[in-house]
């Protein structure tokens, strides 16, 4: 028995020493082998130091350079370690007041207690930091820590381009690869392709004295991380086109938006008033912002090419040609005879600018007849094949909706909005269910009343017939860091519900809106275009000026949309400036210098500040439209 238990007390004690020597080998791993456990022996004695990749930069469609970096910095301060600092002499260097140095430091101490490291100051300017440098010595507890800010070379496209800010609270707490005073894209291709552009975020860790002084790089850098720069990005964009299309619409309210119909590659996306996105970077911003967001008149800030909402107009009346062709009531060869007016009852009198006489398709199409497109409309809704006139809205509105109307296009920018296509229900509930029928809301036949596009949308529709009945969803990326080419779904064709036999009409009438028609005063010399006026009636003052257009007729290689917002007339305004960007995109020049003159000189936006409202184009006008008088006539 005492063998038995002098055997077990042997196997005992064996335990113990191999604990204690799995122990003291672990220790020494620890201590002596593995250097990477020391890290988190002491807060106090390393300072991890966030390293900020550089944003990628974007390029135009040719190679030019639309978005880069520059190098900005961030002031720090450890509160604990700033005394005999000439506190005049410091404020003076950076340009700032000495209730902001007070502050400074309070919200330091608050944020991030008096012996650790905060933000002081951000985005200092080279210039100011090269002064700033060389008297650091003098500013005990301070410290610089390089950033980089946004620079915008051509200083164009700030609506599609967008701009970086910092990251809200709400973000962090929900996202963990965030913390406060992170830079985030906020808008436009910033917001959208942030993942790529953004980078990932590196770590340099710092070793520390007794006093909290920066005394080197932990192991030469052994355990830091570099940041991974952002991706660069290839938009779509041509910068020359852009930059021609903004000088276009100076002192005046509205969009153009011009895409390659054969790929849906946006080629310029112009919105004004517009602004320098220089003024969106660095310490300015906040100043620079609060100023452009004060403007409530004409709203700079405002995407009007994704966002506003206008009627139609009578550049909806190709879409018209097309559905009644599609549905069987309407053929080439349907007459309507207009005298001056479409007039169904007592009640309906829709005017139009011109006693027409009869018409056939292509020559209504040309002269822009809101009788005939009323009459179009109306053989549908009273179409037998369908059971009621309800029904045969339904299919109507379903055939518009195939257009891309009244859903939000699915491009790489954040914010379009969808438009507004009425369904049966609306009227039901205006006018009572069972009790309207096709003369009462014949407008929509000509692009008024309820109905409501986007630039964008527009640009898509003379896409689709330059496409003759397809597009690809428009998209501003060509290609993210050495991959090239967009994502899939910017490659596929999209088909609309009419046959393609059915649009070489509508082609041939819009051609002859060009050479002989309401926008003959826009012809392009040595280039067939085909187009479509509109004069859309605005509840809120002048009417505005619609254009949409794409060119060459057989070959197509550019489609455009041009909105001013009470330009009156589409052939005042909207036609000569959508026909000066196609000859600037398929010429390289421009010929007719004086129109371009003209165009360029010319100033819309005082109708809008006459009026001393805001601008209401893109807000829901249905309800407003639809107490109109309908007997005002739909101009061209």
């Amino acid at each position: 028995m005492n063998r038995t238990f002098s055997e077990r007390k042997l196997v005992i004690i064996a335990i113990f020493i191999a604990t204690g020597l799995a122990c003291i080998g672990r220790l020494y791993y620890m201590q002596i082998i593995d250097d990477s456990y020391k890290l988190d022996a002491s807060n106090e004695a390393f300072r991890h130091v966030t390293q900020y990749p550089p944003r990628g930069c974007i390029f135009d469609r040719n190679g030019k350079l639309l978005v880069t970096n520059e190098a900005a910095y961030d002031i720090l301060v450890v509160p604990s370690q700033v005394r005999d600092i000439d506190t005049a002499s410091f404020c003076n260097d950076l340009g700032i007041k000495k209730d902001d140095f007070i502050s400074g430091i309070k919200k330091a101490i608050v944020l991030n207690t008096a012996t650790h490291p905060s933000v002081f100051l951000k985005e200092v300017t080279p210039e100011i930091y090269a002064s700033f440098e060389e008297k650091m010595y003098k500013y005990h507890g301070f410290s610089a820590q390089v950033r980089t800010i946004r620079k915008y070379p051509m200083k164009i496209a700030p609506h599609l381009l967008g701009y970086i800010g910092e990251v809200s609270k709400e973000l962090c707490a929900r996202n963990p690869k965030y913390k406060e005073g992170d830079y985030i894209g906020i808008s436009g291709m910033e917001e959208s392709y942030e993942s790529d552009l953004g980078g990932i975020k590196g770590e340099k860790i710092m070793m520390m004295d007794a006093m909290n002084r920066e005394v080197g790089e932990y192991k030469n850098g052994k355990y830091s991380k570099p940041p991974d720069p952002g991706e660069n990005l290839t938009c779509t964009l041509d910068a020359a086109l852009q930059a021609y299309g903004e000088k276009l619409m100076a002192n005046k309210a509205g969009s153009i938006v011009a895409i390659e119909p054969a790929t849906g590659e946006i080629l310029a996306l112009v919105s004004s008033p517009e602004y320098d996105p220089n003024l969106l970077i660095g310490s300015v911003r906040a100043k620079n912002y609060a100023k452009l967001a004060e403007d409530t008149l004409t709203v700079p800030l405002f995407n009007r090419a994704l966002m506003a909402q206008y009627p139609p107009g009578s550049t909806f009346k190709p879409i018209e040609a097309l559905i009644g062709q599609q549905e069987g009531t309407l053929t080439p060869q349907t007459s309507y005879y207009c005298p001056g007016a479409f007039i169904m009852g007592s009640n309906v009198h829709i005017a139009c600018d011109s006693r027409h006489g009869s018409l056939q398709l292509q020559d209504a199409i040309a002269k822009s007849c809101n009788t005939y497109f009323c009459n179009v409309f109306v053989a549908m809704m009273n179409n037998r094949s369908y059971g009621s006139t309800e029904e045969a809205f339904e299919a109507w509105r379903k055939y518009v909706l195939g257009f891309g109307f009244g859903a939000r296009p699915d491009i790489d920018l954040p914010s379009a909005l969808r438009g507004n296509v009425p369904a049966a229900s609306h009227y039901d509930k205006t006018f009572g269910e069972g009790r309207w029928k096709a003369g009462t809301i014949a407008w929509l036949g000509i692009g008024q009343g309820e109905l409501e596009v986007t630039p964008l949308q527009l640009a898509d529709e003379a896409a689709i017939i330059a496409n003759r009945g397809y597009y690809i969803t428009p998209h501003v990326v060509k290609g993210i860091g050495t991959k090239a080419g967009p994502a899939k779904k910017y490659t596929l064709r999209h088909y609309v519900p009419v046959d393609e036999k059915y649009f070489q009409i509508v082609v041939d009438g819009m051609s002859d809106v060009v050479s002989g028609g309401t926008a003959a005063a826009s012809k392009i010399p040595g280039i067939i275009m085909c187009g479509k006026t509109g004069t859309a009636q605005n509840p809120y003052g002048r009417d505005n000026s619609l254009f949409i257009a794409f060119a060459p007729k057989d070959t197509p290689r550019i489609a455009v949309s041009v909105v001013v917002e009470r330009g009156g007339w589409g052939a005042d305004w909207a036609a000569p400036i959508a026909s000066l960007m196609i000859e600037k995109y398929l010429n390289g020049t421009v010929k007719r210098t004086d129109l371009e003159q003209r165009m360029m000189e010319g100033n819309t936006l005082n109708y809008l500040l006459q009026e001393k409202t805001e601008p209401k184009a893109f807000k829901n006008s249905a309800s407003a439209e639809a107490k109109r008088k309908r007997s005002k006539p739909n101009k061209h």
